[in-house]
């Protein structure tokens, strides 16, 4: 299970180790990070599964269909983002049920220098927030209690270019106009237009490691944007760096 982030960085070095890949991804549109893999590697050697799997039953079910096929599964790999507790959740119950071994990745952390973090979302409330050009870049399904935790602000959004996203974003009470629908740029330069458009004044988004972030630290210091960050959820003990996920499969590998 895998994003757009580290994932297909992941799974371009897990098929030079020798892997056959399933990965499972939430929307099609996630299915372009992995397009030039598809390209490169034989037919078979990486495949694809979009949707979400729902719940520890869906996963379940996965597994099932795999050894109705006659295909064993040899390790499961959560490299979903930091803060999708739940479906890590689901996923940990499910192997433990099975006997499977299961890695999670973490993103390494990055200094936060210049930047403000919150404990966790409410803690919005305690912002001085009245009257501010605020942007929320925390994911749709955030926007209603990011809303309802700082009264006064003047909401605007970044959200991404699908139909529930945008829903969600009107349905947290923000102005059509206030609201952008696009995946994150390459270099960001349509998010630096953005705050300079909106004039805004502080950002919001999650500690969650890896290029987004840092992306957002760049352009809010650049904009000179106060930067707030929701501190991001303790993933386990068992969370390993990229290099030492790797040294750990090609060992079950071998």
């Amino acid at each position: 299970m895998a994003g757009t982030g580290e994932g297909p960085l992941l799974a371009e070095a897990l098929l030079q180790q020798g892997w056959r890949l399933q990965v499972s991804l939430v929307t099609a549109a996630a299915a372009a990070a992995y397009q030039a893999l598809l390209s490169t590697w034989p037919v078979g050697a990486l495949e694809l599964q979009i949707g979400a799997l729902e719940g520890p039953a869906g996963i379940a079910e996965q597994l099932r269909c795999f050894a109705s096929q006659g295909r064993t599964v040899r390790a499961v790999v959560d490299a979903t983002h930091p803060f999708a507790q739940q479906i890590s959740r689901d996923v940990a119950q499910v192997c433990a049920s099975q006997a499977l071994p299961l890695l999670r990745l973490t993103r390494e952390g990055l200094p936060s220098a210049g930047a403000r973090l919150l404990p966790h979302l409410q803690a919005l409330d305690a912002e001085p927030l009245a009257g501010v050009r605020l942007l929320l870049a925390l994911g749709s399904r955030q926007l209603s209690r990011a809303v309802a935790c700082s009264p006064g602000a003047l909401h605007h959004a970044r959200v991404l270019s699908n139909p529930e996203a945008l829903q969600l974003a009107l349905a947290a009470g923000l102005a059509p106009d206030r609201i952008a629908c696009l995946r994150p740029s390459a270099d960001f330069a349509l998010e630096r237009a953005l705050l300079r458009r909106w004039r805004i004044d502080t950002v919001v988004c999650r500690q969650s490691g890896g290029r987004i972030e840092a992306l957002w630290q760049e352009v809010s210091r650049s904009c000179g944007c106060q930067l707030l960050l929701v501190q991001r959820p303790s993933e386990g003990p068992g969370a390993l760096p990229m290099e030492a996920l790797l040294s750990k499969l090609k060992q079950l590998l071998a």
